[in-house]
């Protein structure tokens, strides 16, 4: 390796150093093992997005190592003083420029002129707010290099006119710089392509061999097509009708189909029946059907048929009521050339502009005239290319250093000083500020990678006050959660200071600290507790509503004279006072148990309580200590779209300053007199109370014996009452002797 890089540790992971250019542009020596990120996502992060659309050359939404370290060298060849970049100025001095190369050359030349269109001629340095105002101006102009042209480039009214024409006959016009519909060199080859087909097609269609009735041949042609089917159909119908008179019935519609038609508001035209038969079908063995032009027929299709009559019946057929198979072969055969003609129509495109438009078009200078507007616009292509370097090299000033130290490391991040690419902002709830807020596109997508952050998250969706919205990820990592919920309201205040109302949607529950999980088991103990009687206390009051319905139903009753059925007696259940007393008097000893081990440690007694203690809080401050230190940023990105290629802890001290509690300014005076102060609970005299209960069931038992003197103890006192009484068994009488015999 060529240039020596320095590290510093952060996170668990060691990161590189990036504080000088040379580190910038001697990224390609790094071994991208050690690059804290490999890839990250174009959109969602506080960094401009055109910036990171330069650098993601393939344009796929991401930017990827190498394409970072691309950008680097060519920001170094053409930079005479690339140390420019670490000072991330809004503004690139034009001295930092090699004017060495041409391409150095180009840029300086190019920024220079934009400065002097911009009347800073005399300016030393292109801000990006210059760089904006002349991208702006120059994609205002007709011909900037995009390859569209609009019609408002042609000065000439007739070239004018032939531009807009080509415009409408393009389905979707593109869109030129300044956001107005062009044309390109494609689209102008297309519609003239097609205007030449047209034109051949009008052509082919002009013979008396196309046109068998003359001027008259198109309007016969669109009677005819017009009725086709509906003639078809009704020849259809009448066919199988003769074929089997059970089919009459069928073809027919049916007498119900005519009823609910006669329930709606009919029109004149008849169009609720357009859908019924031509006419009453006939179905006779032997005879040609035979459709009516005139009287019969179907009135949604008079007026069609009245044409048809007319347009070509009567030239082709002569005058008569009726049409059947022959005739109407007779006229299909006669139009038949003018149908095949019309269905090989091709330039459809272009035929709204006329055949008289069409082929003035074809026969004029308007295709030469707005090619030599597409050669105009092609020869600003590479003004607009050294431009979009420019555009490049300024914003690569700016941004690239930036990038570079929140994604080859997370320098940013963890140095504290500022905000990271990927902290959308702070999120204040429960008296907290929360820092490590992240822009999430799909929360139910981030929701499935977030848990493995050991995070603990809240998802919010976010509104300002212009209807915009979004959805963030905010982490929790000082305080405790008691009274975080799904549905709570924050602010939500991006990195531009604006404010967002902030819900909570979502929540991925995980240990905050060492101290939230040692208080956790008694909270959750104290929440049974309330549960139990919550619980209870519904029961009761659900049974006292039981009751005093009851009593009413009573009432109600002796008012309307029934007599009160008599109540069934109470039966007293031995077994369930049995199992009371088994069940206190279980407790009673198991309390005496726990008080007669905890006083027999004698001066052992605060390591009994801190024993208590650990054996209550101790697996659920492991759990928390495991996951606390397996606590990272990885899956957090990852969901987003990051290629996170490292292990960034979020340590305990890391992730106190990521959330800020709420505290007193220093210096601030507190009046401590609250007048609407609950009164104080009298904790000593409970305290006392519970001291000489357990005192007293120490010495009961027999606990204390050992610390009294005789006469207190409690075996003296109570005797055999006492539980430590023990009971000396009496010495076995002796045998009485044996009368001697006689």
């Amino acid at each position: 390796m060529a240039h020596a890089f320095r590290f510093f540790r952060a996170g668990g992971v060691d990161q590189v150093n990036l504080s000088t250019a040379k580190d910038l542009l001697a990224l390609g020596e790094l071994d991208q093992k050690l690059w804290v990120a490999l890839a990250c996502p174009v959109e969602g992060l506080e960094l401009d997005a055109r910036t990171l659309a330069l650098v993601d050359e393939d344009k796929d939404g991401r930017v990827r190592a190498n394409e970072l370290i691309a950008a680097a060298k060519w920001v170094g060849s053409v930079l005479k003083d690339p140390e420019e970049l670490v000072r991330r100025g809004d503004s690139l001095n034009l001295a930092a420029i090699d004017t060495g190369n041409d391409e150095g050359k180009l840029l300086h030349q190019t920024a220079k002129t934009m400065l002097s269109h911009l009347g800073k001629g005399d300016a030393t340095a292109m801000a990006v707010a210059d760089l904006d105002a002349a991208l702006t101006a120059f994609a205002a102009h007709h011909f900037n290099g995009d390859g569209i042209v609009t019609p408002e480039a042609a000065e000439d009214p007739d070239t004018k006119k032939a531009a807009e024409d080509v415009l409408s006959c393009v389905e979707a016009p593109p869109q030129d710089r300044s956001g107005k519909p062009g044309f390109n060199a494609d689209n102008l080859k297309a519609v003239f392509e097609a205007m030449t087909a047209y034109a051949g097609w009008l052509d082919a269609g002009a013979g008396e061999d196309v046109k068998t009735l003359g001027d008259g041949t198109a309007a016969a042609h669109a009677a005819f097509v017009a009725v086709r089917d509906k003639v078809e159909d009704y020849f259809g119908r009448c066919r199988i009708a003769a074929y089997d008179a059970r089919a009459l019935a069928a073809v027919q519609r049916d007498e119900k189909d005519f009823v609910e038609v006669a329930a709606q508001q009919l029109a004149a035209s008849g169009a609720q029946i357009e859908h019924f038969p031509l006419a009453h079908v006939k179905g006779e063995a032997g005879v040609e059907p035979t459709v009516p032009l005139g009287s019969g027929v179907n009135p949604a299709w008079a007026a069609r048929m009245a044409a048809l009559k007319t347009q070509a019946v009567l030239p082709i057929l002569g005058d008569r009521d009726t049409l059947d198979p022959e005739g109407w072969e007779a006229i299909k055969a006669k139009l038949a050339p003018f149908d095949k003609w019309m269905g090989a129509k091709a330039g459809a495109s272009v035929e709204k502009l006329g055949a008289d438009r069409v082929r003035a078009l074809l026969t004029s200078n308007a295709k030469a005239d707005l090619e030599g507007l597409l050669t105009k616009e092609k020869e600003t292509e590479p003004l607009w290319a050294a431009i979009d370097k420019v555009k490049r090299l300024v914003l690569y000033n700016r941004d690239l250093f930036t990038l570079a130290n929140n994604f080859v490391a997370f320098r940013d991040f963890y140095s504290r000083t500022g905000k990271a690419t990927f902290q959308a902002g702070t999120l204040y709830l429960d008296q907290r500020a929360l820092d490590l807020c992240i822009r999430v596109a799909n929360p139910a997508k981030h929701g499935t990678m977030a848990p493995h952050a050991k995070t603990y998250l809240v998802y919010c969706d976010c509104k300002n006050a212009k209807g915009k919205t979004m959805s963030i990820a905010a982490a929790v990592t000082d305080g405790d959660v008691d009274n975080i919920m799904v549905g709570r309201n924050g602010v939500f205040y991006d990195r531009d200071g604006g404010d967002w109302d902030a819900t909570i949607t979502k929540i991925v529950d995980a240990p905050i600290s060492i101290k939230q999980a040692f208080w956790s088991p008694y909270k959750k103990f104290l929440r049974m507790i309330e549960d139990f009687i919550n619980k209870r206390a519904a029961a009761a009051e659900a049974e006292s509503d039981a009751k005093m319905k009851a009593a009413a139903g009573k009432v109600e009753a002796a008012a309307d004279g029934k007599p009160e059925a008599p109540a069934a007696p109470k039966k007293l259940d031995i077994g369930v006072v049995a199992a009371l007393g088994v069940g206190v008097g279980g407790i009673v000893a198991a309390f005496g148990a726990m008080l007669e081990a905890f006083f027999g440690l004698g001066i052992w007694m605060p390591l009994g309580v801190l024993a208590l203690l650990l054996v209550i809080s101790g697996p659920s401050m492991a759990i928390a200590w495991l996951k606390l230190r397996n606590r990272n940023l990885g899956p957090l990105l990852d969901a987003n779209g990051w290629a996170v290629n490292a292990l960034a802890k979020v340590n305990v001290p890391l992730g106190r300053s990521l959330t800020a509690l709420a505290e007193l300014p220093k210096g601030a005076s507190r009046d401590l007199a609250d007048p609407f102060a609950e009164k104080r609970r009298p904790w000593g005299f409970y305290a006392v109370v519970l001291v000489i209960i357990a005192l007293a069931v120490g010495w009961y038992i027999g606990s204390l014996d050992k610390y009294l003197p005789a006469p207190a103890k409690s075996v003296e006192v109570l005797g055999e009452m006492a539980p430590a009484h023990v009971k000396i068994p009496e010495a076995p009488a002796a045998p009485a002797e044996e009368a001697p015999k006689p």
